[in-house]
C-alpha cells in the first residue's frame, strides 16, 4: 500500500483526522463536527481553538461545509485502492426546531405519546441530540410532565417512565443546567418520592431503579436550604429502597449516597434515625457487599451515632458492634476511620457496663489493639489508645490488653 500524503486542509485542528462532517464556526475555521461540539461542550472558555476567538457554545452556530466535504469524499473513493476509507454522507443533525415541534405535540392528547417516545429515541441516540434537545428546553418539559402526573395523582406508569429516562439521559449531558429546574424547589423531590412510594408499594423493580439516581443528582444540586426542610416521609423511602434487595446496586448505592449527603443537617439526622436506617444498614452490611457500598454504609453509621437516637439504634441491634469489629482492618482506610468513629462515641457516650462488656466480647477491645500496633494513620493509633484507656478498668484484665497500649507512647 502507497503512503498516501492528506491534503492539510482536509484534517481537523482538533482531532488530527480526516474530516467527516466539516463545519465552519464563526471564526472561519473549519472542524469535524463531533470534534468541535465536545470542544464546546467541555471548554471552560469557549472560544476558537485555532484564532482564541469567543465562539457562542450553541452548535446551532456551526454551518455545513458541504463543498469541503464533497472534495474530502471524493479525494477518499479516489484513494480506496491505497487503503483510505470512504466516507458516507452524514445525517442532518438534529434541529431546535424539531424539537420545539415534538415538545410542543406534548399537549396535545392525539400526539403525545409519540412525541414523548421520539424525544427518548433521540435523546438515547446520540450526545449531540442531547446538546440540542438541553438547548431547546426537552429537561425543563420533562420535569414539568414529572411534576404534573403527582399533582394531579396520575399513576400512569409509561409516560412518568420514559419522563425519568430522558430527564436522566440530558441531566448527564450536562449537570449544571439542571440545578435551576429542580435545586430550588421541593416540586421535583416531591414528586420522585411519590414515584418511589407508588412502585415500591407494587414492587415495580424498573421504575424504582430509573427515579432513585435521579434523586441523588437532585440532592446533589439542592439548595442546603431545601435538604433542611426534606420530611420524614421522603427518608422512609430512602430506608425503604435500602430494604429492597432485588433493586439493583447502583439503585441501593444512589439511596446510600442520599442519606450521607442529607443527614450532616442535624434534622436530618434524627429523621434518617426515626425512619429505621441505622438497623437497616447494619442488615445490609451483614450481606457482606462491595468494598464502596461498605464505605458508604460506614460513613452512615459514624454520622447517625453522633446523635442519642442513632446511638440507641445501633447498640440495640444485635449485630452492630459485631459488623463494625470485623470490618475493622479488613476493608479500606476509610472503612477503619469511620469504625474507629463510632466505637469512640459509642465509648464516650453511650458505654453502660453491658456495651463495654459486649465491645470485649464480640472483638472490638481486641481489633482496637491490633490499630494500635498496625501500619494505619497515626490519628487512628490515638484514637483507639484514647478508647481504651477510657474503659481500662473493666478491659485490662483481658488477655488482649497490654500493659504499654495504656502508656502514653508505644514501645
Amino acid at each position: 500500500m502507497a503512503e498516501v500524503e492528506i491534503p492539510q486542509y482536509f484534517v481537523c485542528p482538533i482531532s488530527f483526522q480526516i474530516m467527516e462532517d466539516p463545519v465552519t464556526t464563526v471564526t472561519g475555521i473549519t472542524y469535524d463536527r463531533e470534534s468541535i461540539e465536545e470542544w464546546l461542550r467541555k471548554a471552560k472558555d469557549c472560544v476558537c481553538p485555532v484564532t482564541k476567538q469567543s465562539l457562542p457554545r450553541s452548535s446551532q452556530y456551526l454551518t455545513p461545509n458541504h463543498t469541503l466535504r464533497r472534495l474530502i469524499q471524493a479525494w477518499c473513493s479516489a484513494n480506496t485502492a491505497n487503503g483510505v476509507d470512504p466516507i458516507p454522507t452524514p445525517k442532518t443533525p438534529l434541529s431546535m426546531i424539531q424539537v420545539q415541534k415534538l415538545v410542543k405535540g406534548l399537549d396535545a392528547p392525539h400526539s403525545f405519546g409519540t412525541s414523548l417516545e421520539k424525544l427518548h429515541a433521540l435523546a438515547a441516540q446520540s450526545q449531540r441530540n442531547r446538546t440540542c434537545m438541553a438547548e431547546a428546553g426537552v429537561a425543563k418539559a420533562m420535569v414539568k410532565l414529572i411534576n404534573n402526573n403527582f399533582k394531579d395523582g396520575n399513576t400512569k406508569t409509561s409516560s412518568v417512565e420514559e419522563a425519568l429516562r430522558i430527564v436522566h439521559l440530558l441531566w448527564n449531558n450536562n449537570h449544571s443546567s439542571m440545578k435551576p429546574l429542580v435545586g430550588e424547589s421541593l416540586d421535583f423531590i416531591n414528586s420522585l418520592t411519590w414515584v418511589l412510594k407508588l412502585h415500591l408499594d407494587d414492587s415495580n423493580i424498573k421504575m424504582v431503579n430509573e427515579a432513585m439516581p435521579l434523586v441523588k443528582l437532585t440532592i446533589e444540586v439542592a439548595d442546603s436550604t431545601l435538604l433542611g426542610n426534606l420530611s420524614l416521609d421522603f427518608f422512609k423511602e430512602m430506608v425503604r429502597v435500602l430494604k429492597k434487595r432485588a433493586l439493583s446496586q447502583q439503585t441501593i448505592k444512589s439511596a446510600l449516597h442520599v442519606l450521607v449527603q442529607t443527614c450532616v443537617l442535624g434534622r436530618n439526622r434524627t429523621r434518617i434515625v426515626e425512619a429505621g436506617a441505622v438497623a437497616e444498614v447494619i442488615e445490609l452490611e451483614l450481606e457482606k457487599p462491595e468494598k464502596n457500598m461498605t464505605e458508604l454504609i460506614f460513613n452512615l453509621l459514624a454520622h447517625l451515632c453522633c446523635c442519642a437516637e442513632g446511638r440507641e439504634q445501633f447498640l440495640r441491634h444485635a449485630a452492630g458492634i459485631a459488623v463494625v469489629s470485623k470490618r475493622v482492618l479488613r476493608v479500606s482506610a476509610l472503612t477503619d476511620d469511620r469504625a474507629i468513629h463510632v466505637f469512640s462515641v459509642i465509648a464516650k457516650f453511650s458505654a453502660s457496663n453491658e456495651v463495654v462488656l459486649e465491645m470485649l466480647r464480640v472483638g472490638a477491645v481486641s481489633k482496637l489493639c491490633m490499630v494500635m500496633q498496625a501500619d494505619c494513620a497515626g490519628y487512628l493509633k490515638e484514637k483507639a489508645r484514647d478508647i481504651l484507656r477510657l474503659h481500662s478498668k473493666v478491659w485490662n484484665n483481658s488477655p488482649c490488653i497490654q500493659l504499654y497500649l495504656f502508656t502514653r507512647h508505644q514501645r
